[in-house]
C-alpha cells in the first residue's frame, strides 16, 4: 500500500510522503489563488473550486480565507456555505449534507495522532472520517474532532468542541459539546 492508500484507509501513514506532500502543495496553490481571487469573477472562482473540491455539490461558497489539506476528500451536498477563516483537515473524507452552514473560524479535523508518544514521535499519523448532515448550522469557532457524525438539522453552538457524535434535530453546545435540548418539540418556529 502507498502512504496515500494507508491515509485514506484510516491506517497509520507518513504525512511527509513525497506524493502526499506534492498533493498538499497543489491544494495550497489553488487555495492561495482562491483566497486572493476577486468575488466579482464568479466563473474563475467556480473553476478554482471545481479543481480544489471536485466532489462538491452546486452552490458551494467558501468565504475567503479558507484552508484545507487536499480538497478531494471534501464531499458536499448542494448550497453549503463556509464563512471566513474555516479550516478543513481532510486527510480522509469529510461528508457534508445539503444547505449546511459553517460560521467563521470553524475547524474540521479528520487528522489525529497516536496516543503512544514513541509511535507519535516516529512521524506517523492517521485519520477518522467526519459526517455532517443536511441543514446543519455550525456556530463560529466550533471545532469538529476526528470521527464525529452530526445529524441532520442540528445546531452546534459557537465555540463548541465536538468530540463525539451528535444526533439529528438538537441544539448542542459546550466543551465538550453536549445536547442542550431537542429542536422542534419546544419550538413553534
Amino acid at each position: 500500500m502507498t502512504e496515500k492508500d494507508k491515509m485514506l484507509a484510516g491506517e497509520l501513514y507518513i504525512a511527509l510522503d513525497p506524493q502526499l506532500t506534492e498533493e498538499r502543495t497543489q491544494a495550497r496553490l489553488l487555495i492561495q489563488e482562491l483566497n486572493n481571487g476577486r468575488e466579482d469573477q464568479p466563473e474563475q472562482r467556480a473553476q478554482l473550486l471545481k479543481k480544489l473540491i471536485p466532489k462538491a455539490g452546486s452552490g458551494l461558497w467558501l468565504q475567503p480565507p479558507f484552508y484545507c489539506d487536499y480538497g478531494y476528500n471534501i464531499i458536499t451536498g448542494e448550497n453549503v456555505f463556509f464563512n471566513f477563516n474555516c479550516v478543513v483537515l481532510d486527510v480522509t473524507t469529510v461528508t457534508i449534507g445539503d444547505r449546511t452552514l459553517f460560521g467563521p473560524n470553524v475547524q474540521v479535523y479528520t487528522a489525529t495522532h497516536p496516543i503512544d508518544h514513541q509511535v507519535r514521535a516516529s512521524g506517523v499519523e492517521y485519520a477518522k472520517p467526519i459526517i455532517i448532515g443536511s441543514d446543519v448550522w455550525v456556530g463560529g469557532s466550533a471545532v469538529i474532532c476526528p470521527g464525529v457524525s452530526i445529524g441532520d438539522r442540528t445546531i452546534i453552538g459557537a465555540g463548541s468542541v465536538v468530540t463525539r457524535d451528535i444526533p439529528a434535530d438538537v441544539f448542542a453546545a459546550g466543551n465538550p459539546c453536549r445536547v442542550v435540548r431537542h429542536l422542534f418539540e419546544d419550538d413553534k418556529e
